[in-house]
């Protein structure tokens, strides 16, 4: 017995020296787990506001529910009291229960609403098997409009599209932290400041959309999917002058505080993630390239051959068939036949240069994510089918921003800018400077495209004449001498692969006023099923202008007649 007892003592001491000396570390790490706890405290996402501080998107706390799954003995019950105040399956929330049985904490629905809260509190469980989180919850004031830039955060706070994508390091903030001493039971008995860190809550971004120009456009865009009946629509506001993007929305969208409802279709953004055939849109650039590489005089008349033009083995047509045509007459008229001799005298190179010269082929540089370059296959791959193709904007395609930004380079005198979604960090200043990728200024001129004489005469001569006696007519204005382009593109039939004589693609991109533009406004409609015909000057040229006229007015730029009165007007 004796040595029986200095055995077991023995072996005791041998554990004791083991506990204090040896693996002295572990257990006082396993001591102090079993005591503390580190807290997350969230940081609130920022807010985001267009350019005259209206709200967009902003974050308000909720309640979420959870369990104490190893706490309860009777998950049956449980369930039944939980999926009557907050209408989600019984069987569902008793599957969670049990299976995290051996967990103390389970989610059963985050983010309710306070009649499910009240619901709850009203025929609650036992009181240490279930309790609410405070969460914070995104939500978007404005509902639907300019849901495709803002984007959304999904339910673990996490950007997904647009901006709260794109800028989620900014707006999410960064937690902080606190150690709270638990006593035996669980209980928190203290909390330990010193090591306590604050939360760095989300900045304040200050978009450059204006909610009322937004407006503006999603109403319109509203009208033409239902008179038209298209696959999808979009149409996009720019300032020419600095690049900033005043409106853009796309159809069909979803509002963000429902995501759950939206239809798939509904999630792409065809502004910048869908491409087309620019058309007719795509021939104002290349008028400018031969004007600033001399192979084309402004004054001179180009034969197209009474409306029929062989062209290697193909022969090319025109709408109407036209003599001798002057440039501006080719553009006003949108003459293939005129735009095909030009492209023969440029030739598939300068064609090339001239694509690459206005930004086709490459991102614009927006902030925007999910943007696409475009499709510009490289030179080798062009023949002298291309030739008569390229000029009429065949065998390329851009995105509806490549296209209204390359626009906005002969509205602002031959500056390719790049296009800007966001102005300015209200806490750290202004972040226009910085783009997302390269650190390279976002407002910075990309190129000079072509001189400013030309992309003058080209705005205030040809595209004003489109619209005054053009395809564009049904964008004239009263008030406003607007300058604009047509667009009519022929898609593939996805049955035959053939070019379709029913399906098309249907843009106007016009801007005013025409001598000095400070509103430019894209509308391009796919497929429109609805109408007499599906002509870009019918179909997309009407809610343009109306877009245009409106957000003329609401920045109150001067009407023409004022305008000349006040630059004729002699100084005091």
């Amino acid at each position: 017995m004796v040595g029986a007892l200095c055995l077991a003592w023995g072996l005791l001491a041998v554990r004791l020296i083991g506990v204090q000396w040896t693996n002295r570390e572990y257990f006082g790490a396993r001591a102090n787990r079993q005591q503390t706890l580190t807290e997350v405290i969230p940081a609130r996402p920022g807010e985001i506001v267009d350019r005259n501080g209206r709200l967009l998107a902003t974050t308000v706390t909720a309640r979420s529910l959870y369990v104490v799954p190893d706490r309860i003995e009777d998950p049956t019950a449980i369930a039944k009291i939980l999926a009557e105040a907050i209408d989600l399956p019984s069987t569902a929330i008793r599957e969670a229960i049990e299976s995290h049985n051996d967990k103390s904490f389970c989610w059963i629905k985050r983010r309710l609403d306070e009649t499910q809260v009240a619901a709850v509190r009203s025929h609650p469980p036992p009181l240490d098997q279930w309790g609410f989180r405070e969460e914070y919850l995104r939500r978007y004031p404005q509902g639907q409009l300019a849901a495709h830039v803002l984007g959304l955060r999904d339910i673990d706070g996490q950007g997904r599209g647009g901006i709260e994508q794109a800028y989620d390091e900014l707006l999410n903030g960064r937690d902080g932290r606190r150690i709270l001493v638990r006593d035996a039971r669980g209980r928190v008995i203290e909390v330990q400041a010193d090591v306590s860190e604050e939360p760095q809550h989300g900045r304040t971004l200050v978009l450059s959309l204006d909610t009322v120009v937004q407006l503006f456009v999603e109403r319109a865009l509203d009208r033409l999917m239902s008179n038209r009946r298209p696959k999808s629509a979009c149409a996009v506001v720019m300032d020419p002058r600095t690049g900033e993007l005043l409106a853009s929305a796309s159809r069909p969208t979803f509002d963000p505080n429902r995501p759950a409802a939206a239809k798939a279709a509904a999630w792409k953004n065809t502004v910048v993630s869908a491409i087309y055939e620019p058309g007719s849109t795509f021939k104002p650039f290349v008028v400018a390239w031969a004007l600033e590489r001399g192979v084309l005089q402004a004054d001179e008349a180009i034969d197209c051959e009474s409306g029929a033009y062989r062209m290697g083995r193909r022969t090319l047509h025109d709408h109407h068939p036209y003599g001798r045509l002057s440039v501006a007459d080719i553009l006003v008229k949108s003459s293939n036949i005129g735009m095909a001799k030009i492209g023969e005298r440029l030739a598939n190179a300068q064609l090339y240069e001239a694509a690459i010269a206005f930004g086709f082929g490459n991102l614009t540089g927006t902030e925007i994510p999910g943007e696409l370059p475009g499709l510009l296959r490289p030179l080798s791959r062009w023949n002298g089918y291309s030739t008569g193709s390229i000029p009429m904007g065949q065998e390329l395609a851009a995105t509806p921003l490549q296209t209204i930004t390359a626009h906005a380079a002969l509205a602002n005198g031959g500056r390719l800018l790049r296009p800007i979604i966001l102005v300015r960090d209200v806490e750290f200043g202004s972040l226009v400077g910085v783009s997302t990728d390269s650190k390279r200024p976002a407002n910075a001129i990309v190129s000079q495209t072509v001189r400013p004489s030309i992309a003058h005469w080209l705005v205030t001569g040809p595209m004003t004449e489109v619209v005054r006696r053009g395809t564009g007519v049904a964008a004239q204005l009263d008030d406003y001498t607007v300058f604009g382009k047509t667009g009519t593109a022929q898609k593939p039939d996805p049955d035959t692969g053939e070019i379709s004589r029913t399906l098309h693609v249907s843009s106007f991109v016009c801007g005013a006023p025409a001598d000095n533009p400070r509103v430019l406004v894209l509308v391009l409609v796919d497929e429109p099923a609805m109408g007499p015909n599906h002509y870009g000057g019918s179909v997309a040229a009407p809610a343009a202008a109306e877009i245009l006229h409106k957000t003329l007015v609401h920045l109150r730029v001067p009407p023409d007649g004022e305008r000349l009165q006040t630059a004729e007007r002699p100084d005091d």
